[in-house]
């Protein structure tokens, strides 16, 4: 299936803000039972255990209201890794601040080197075009410690047909658009892979999870840590 570029609403807050609140809510319930948090989970996990550390410091780029953040640190807490989210939004609309936030914009992020053990996003990666996930990546990595996190959807037909089948999930009619958006513009493994190899990552990991969603690690090279 081609990749096709369609804008999103909820990109543009184009809807009342009962509209915006009842989409950022299909997007929790998406995260909860679709895979988003159990995948970031396992990224995060991972990161800690190669670096043999119990505390672990994230950038949650497109963090907005913080669902994902919240839940997997509290999953990972129950097995003994502290994490301390930090939120990054550029639309102010968005941010839930019971966490540490910024507005900021991804390919420009306001952070000194190193400030961070991982960059993370969630659904982020698909909004961007090839160059410009080279320029996040850049600054992710320049940021990070040790590794960016990539959480995000697989483009495939039977993805597609399931996004069109959640209709009778979804609250607001702007979830019903950016659904079906968000699939056509997403990204293959093989593609992403393939992006990421322009980067300065030192090595890239990939693996495909539950209800097409794709997890990424790529770590930073040791002599620049």
């Amino acid at each position: 299936m081609k990749r096709v570029v369609m804008p999103e609403l909820l990109d543009a807050d184009a809807g009342s803000s009962r509209e915006v609140s009842a989409s950022l809510a299909d997007l929790r319930m998406i995260n909860r039972w679709f895979g988003g948090v159990h995948v970031m989970e396992e990224l995060i996990r991972t990161v800690a255990a190669r670096q043999q550390i119990n505390s672990i410091s994230w950038l949650d780029v497109a963090g907005a209201s913080g669902d994902i953040a919240a839940l997997a640190s509290e999953s990972l807490s129950k097995n003994g890794l502290k994490v301390r989210p930090v939120l990054l939004d550029r639309a102010k609309t968005h941010l839930n601040c019971d966490y540490p936030c910024v507005c900021g914009d991804a390919l420009a992020l306001p952070f000194g080197d190193n400030t961070f053990d991982v960059v993370g996003c969630s659904l982020f990666v698909h909004h961007l075009e090839p160059q410009q996930i080279v320029q996040f990546m850049s600054e992710a990595l320049r940021v990070a410690r040790y590794a960016v996190l990539i959480n995000d959807l697989v483009r495939h037909r039977l993805h597609l047909a399931l996004a069109y089948a959640g209709y009778a999930l979804y609250r607001s009619r702007l979830t019903r658009h950016d659904a079906i958006a968000s699939v056509r513009r997403a990204y293959t493994i093989d593609e992403i892979t393939g992006i990421l190899q322009q980067t300065s990552a030192f090595k890239v990991e990939t693996k495909q999870f539950f209800m097409f969603r794709m997890g990424v690690i790529a770590w930073k090279r040791l002599n620049t840590i």
